[in-house]
């Protein structure tokens, strides 16, 4: 063994096997007064890297946590290793190569190098030490490496359609405009669904439920997950949370789970910003129970929109059911879309209860102002996710 692998093995035993400061000392001491090991003790990094994807992690999910557990220069070092180590595959599973993008978009370049040695070895073993303890989660897909690549694809013109009118309903300043916007986005969504779902049924397609994690972040993360669950609920998906790893998986088939992605993200987005506004005005009013005042407002917000997307669900649904009846009675062949629906309900549920046969209940708690629940309601009814032109306006 070259005396670079032993510096390491030895700084690596002292530092990253216990929880106090005084081994996380010793080994940066040795890694300091080795400039000489750097580039092992990155490789190293990008290994650990290698075993978490075999894990069931994925890039986006290591930052979360490391951003949630450490502190700004160890996410933007676990960000560099992420994009070294992703070098190293020819194809990457579906949705890496946008969490990859997403690091780029939200941190920016490379990380400078800390002027000191000594700083510079204690960030690696920190993260070192977080990355050494991931548990085994449930995969959502392959790990890089192992997915066979398939033809490449544009994404579909309905999902830039969508992106556009939420970037503009996150975008506008008036209510209405948004309301209509997010109406629309709605009802693409609901029809190219049932559109890939029949199109699947009479094809005879192999079609089976996937997953995908989304990210719940602080703070207020039990009114988010409770948003997320509602809007995944609505599309035909089942969520569930895990509180501790700041995410929740998404289980459904491919374009249900895309519908969910935008619509949460726009919808979060959207409320957040009415929360905003509305806590100015309580402000202005003399209240200052600021952090109770949101917590109530996003519960109200999800509980709310929750409601809404079900009953929009309902009338999408019922409004194809009653069309292709109305073709049958006519003399031609419509499918309706009830029993095709109720099959891939069953394959969802059947798929998120084998990913996650013990799940637990959290009581929600933090519904105490009244006027955050009020203005949080309010916020949800202008949000108005149900389509125009199908079917009446929801209460």
């Amino acid at each position: 063994m070259g005396s670079t692998d032993s510096v390491i093995d030895d700084a690596f035993a002292a530092a990253l096997y216990g929880d106090g400061d005084e081994g996380l000392d010793t080994g940066a001491s040795l890694l300091a007064a080795a400039p000489g090991s750097d580039a092992e003790l990155r490789r190293r990094g990008e290994e650990y890297l290698s075993r978490a994807w075999r894990g069931g992690w994925q890039p986006a999910d290591v930052v979360r946590l490391v951003r949630r557990a450490l502190e700004e220069p160890h996410v933007r070092l676990a960000a560099d290793l992420i994009r070294a180590e992703m070098r190293a595959y020819a194809h990457l599973p579906p949705r890496w190569t946008e969490q990859l993008a997403g690091l780029d978009r939200d941190l920016g370049p490379e990380a400078a190098r800390p002027r000191d040695r000594f700083s510079y070895a204690t960030t690696h073993l920190q993260l070192y030490r977080l990355l050494l303890r991931l548990p085994p989660i449930e995969p959502v897909g392959p790990p890089p490496g192992e997915s066979v690549p398939g033809p490449v694809e544009g994404e579909p013109r309905m999902l830039t359609r969508v992106r556009a009118l939420l970037a503009k309903a996150e975008a506008t300043g008036y209510p209405e405009e948004a309301e209509a916007l997010t109406a629309k986005a709605q009802e693409l969504m609901a029809r190219h669904s049932l559109d890939e779902a029949l199109l699947a049924a009479r094809t005879h397609a192999k079609d089976v439920p996937g997953a995908c994690r989304v990210g719940v972040d602080a703070p207020y993360e039990t009114a988010k997950a409770i948003l997320l669950d509602s809007v995944a609920a609505a599309n035909h998906c089942r969520a569930v949370w895990n509180e501790a790893f700041g995410f929740s998986t998404v289980v459904g088939f491919e374009p249900d789970l895309e519908a969910v992605e935008l619509l949460y993200t726009s919808l979060l987005v959207q409320g957040t910003a009415a929360m905003t506004k509305a806590e100015a005005g309580q402000r202005a009013a003399g209240r200052k129970r600021t952090k109770t005042f949101r917590q109530t407002f996003l519960l109200a917000y999800a509980h709310r929109i929750g409601a809404r997307l079900a009953r929009a669900g309902e009338h999408a649904v019922k409004e194809a059911a009653e069309a292709a009846e109305a073709a049958g009675a006519a003399g031609g062949s419509a499918a309706s879309p009830l029993p095709v629906l109720a099959a891939r309900d069953v394959a969802v549920s059947g798929r998120a209860e084998r990913m996650f046969p013990e799940t637990t209940t959290t009581r929600v708690r933090g519904a105490t102002v009244g006027e955050g629940w009020a203005h949080g309601t309010a916020a949800a009814d202008r949000a108005h996710v149900t389509p125009r032109g199908r079917g009446p306006a929801l209460p």
